[in-house]
């Protein structure tokens, strides 16, 4: 991604949430409980990579599956939990499912999973009956609306019968077991399981188990989440992001800013000039500081508008200093009170210390940054790579060569989970890394391909390599383009004359 472009489309609305249920299954260990918890395929559109409860969305059939004690919406959703339960753990919860077999439940389980039969079909034959007591509300969350994919998620808590087994079947999932709330909050910790806020808190919450009457209680109304949808939101621990519009490429609508750290906070890319975005920022910080943490400096990644946008208001009104490279710094008209270099440490103090390794990362900017966790590799790489499109690389700032060369070293550093400044995590960061490479690769082929003996103009190539590429983004394309014809020449595989390209 980068900065938006003369000529380009207005983002998109906010996409509409879609209804769906969850699952959230537990067991009474001693005086405590566990949850069964799954890891979404990292493939998947929403929330891949992450771990989640069972869940999905509420199919039109489910309004047709009548509920014991419930009625309408409530009726749907919880139909919905159920045939999810049921279809991504084996645990059927229903008045009479206690008398079924094994192969029964894996049969039903498989005819759902192949849409071989309808789930209220599958239930009447067996003489079931779902029963609004064994679904309790516990919470409602929405997704935020800079997410492309949304859902209006209501909770269900789900005690596991005795007679339940839950296993895997791969599929959607590569992960599924019974945990202890504690113990995966602590892998939250260290980066090693990423949540989403509903997650992390029903975690938080069942780590405290007294009955379940408490836990609803408490779940049925969590902090921060005005209108069921949330401020905090803290994918690891330590790594919250505040997305606000800003003025970039579609087809995203927001720059991803940061706020890293336990007790000591660096604030990464304020990119909004709009004050009501900029109030998102000051709200998480108001949060925190609640908490006993302060910021002590602003970080940015790189130049670009859609990163910059809120520097001087964020260092005006928190009397803050501005930390950046020194090819970022001589772009700006707001002073810079330390320039960052390659390999230093930045050192933040805290009841979990941190310690982010900078790395000068030039290619999409001269002065472009990414830091990295010493404790866990997470990065945080600005324009680097993004989740939701490629990255522009615009000569003479930006430079394919170097930018290659980059997104390797970061490959075998390794780093961990990607934060990008566009679009949500990435949690096999190598994976993404080396997917960028293929795709150079393969683009710089087509390129090649592209040039005739008689040679080619810049706006040719972008029209025979960049068939795959909508028309209005042909302007932006032809950036990169250039990039890349640039590299070429340099390897000496291309010449150019006269504003034409040929093969060498």
């Amino acid at each position: 991604m980068s900065e938006a472009l003369p000529g380009m489309p207005p983002p998109p609305p906010p996409a509409t949430p879609r209804r769906a249920a969850v699952a959230v299954l537990y067991r009474r260990v001693g005086a405590g409980a566990e949850v069964f918890w799954v890891k979404r395929e990292k493939a998947l559109r929403f929330a891949g990579g992450f771990y989640a409860f069972p869940g999905g969305k509420v199919d039109r059939a489910d309004q047709e599956v009548p509920v014991r004690g419930a009625s309408g919406e409530e009726a749907a959703m919880i139909v919905a939990a159920a045939r999810e339960l049921l279809e991504e753990t084996g645990v059927l919860v229903a008045e009479g499912a206690e008398v079924l077999g094994p192969e029964r439940l894996k049969e039903m389980r498989r005819a759902l999973l192949a849409e071989e039969r309808k789930w209220g079909e599958l239930l009447t034959e067996a003489g079931l009956a779902l029963r609004a007591e064994d679904f309790r509300p516990a919470g409602r969350w929405i997704t935020p609306p800079y997410v492309p994919v949304r859902f209006d998620t209501r909770f269900f808590l789900v005690e596991a019968p005795p007679y339940a087994v839950a296993e895997l079947w791969p599929g959607e999932l590569t992960e599924a077991a019974w945990v202890e709330p504690k113990a995966a909050l602590e892998r939250w910790g260290e980066g090693t399981a990423l949540l989403h806020a509903p997650g992390v808190y029903v975690l938080q919450v069942l780590a405290q188990f007294d009955t379940p009457e408490a836990v609803l209680a408490r779940l049925e109304a969590p902090p921060h989440c005005p209108d069921g949808i949330a401020t905090l939101v803290e994918f690891q621990q330590g790594i919250r992001i505040v997305p606000m519009v800003t003025p970039t490429l579609p087809p995203a609508t927001h720059t991803n800013g940061y706020v890293l750290g336990h007790g000591e906070l660096l604030i990464v890319d304020p990119g909004a000039e709009d004050v009501r975005e900029l109030e998102k920022l000051r709200e998480l910080l108001s949060i925190l500081e609640g908490e006993g943490m302060r910021p002590v400096a602003v970080v940015l990644t790189h130049h670009h508008g859609d990163h910059v946008g809120g520097v001087k208001t964020v260092k005006e009104q928190l009397g803050l200093p501005l930390w950046c490279h020194a090819r970022t710094a001589d772009r700006l008209d707001v002073p810079t009170e330390r320039l960052l270099q390659d390999g230093e440490v930045l050192e933040l103090a805290g009841s979990l210390p941190q310690r982010w390794r900078v790395l000068h990362t030039p290619g999409h900017a001269r002065g472009h940054l990414c830091l990295v966790d010493e404790r866990t590799r997470a990065a945080v790489v600005g324009d680097m790579v993004a989740s939701v499109s490629t990255i522009v690389i615009d000569p003479p700032e930006g430079n394919m060569r170097d930018y290659l060369a980059q997104l390797a070293r970061l490959r075998d550093w390794p780093v961990t989970t990607m934060y990008p400044a566009h679009g949500g995590p990435i949690p096999d960061g190598p994976g993404k890394l080396q997917e960028y490479l293929d795709h150079r690769a393969a683009r710089a082929t087509r390129i090649l391909e592209a040039l005739p003996p008689s040679g080619a103009t810049l706006v040719q190539v972008v029209e025979s390599a960049y068939a795959d590429t909508p028309p209005f983004l042909h302007p932006v394309a032809q950036r990169s383009a250039l990039a890349t014809l640039e590299k070429l020449v340099e390897e000496g595989l291309v010449r150019v004359e006269q504003d034409s390209y040929f093969r060498a």
